[in-house]
């Protein structure tokens, strides 16, 4: 049986219970030794092993195959994960076949619709490449 690691928001969450769990039984322990126990509990060595591990996962749907939604120079879409890597830790470079094409001309004159786009973005889904008026190019909904 495998069991599915948290992200590393919920294994902290899971350690603030635990320690206001222990304190209200009378036991006193400080964040790092509640991390440390949360670490045992999900079968690492310590705290830094657990949040390596946990932080070199990609978010859900960050795989190759997988579907992802967003926004790209602010329009809407669906698309699958073509390619992914990650360049370094928390930002993941990716490449995207969009369910339907995207017109990413702001002109009424012409259009030019893109249906494959690569980007990068970092841990909330955003990238720090900003169109003229302060936009990210690519936000997806993580």
């Amino acid at each position: 049986m495998t069991r599915q690691l948290p992200t590393i928001a919920e294994a902290k969450q899971q350690a603030r219970r635990l320690r206001d769990d222990l304190a209200a039984q009378g036991t006193e322990v400080g964040h790092a030794q509640a991390l440390e126990m949360v670490a045992h509990q999900l079968g690492f060595r310590d705290w830094n092993t657990c949040h390596a591990a946990i932080g070199n996962r990609p978010p859900d749907g960050f795989t190759p195959g997988g579907r992802v939604r967003g926004r790209y120079l602010g329009q809407g879409f669906e698309a699958t994960v073509i390619g992914v890597e990650m360049p370094r830790p928390g930002w993941y470079r990716l490449e995207l076949d969009l369910d339907e094409a995207v017109d990413v001309v702001t002109f009424d004159s012409f259009s030019n619709f893109r249906k494959r786009i690569r980007g990068t973005v970092g841990p909330s889904g955003v990238s720090r490449e900003r169109t003229s008026d302060g936009a990210p190019h690519l936000e997806l909904d993580i």
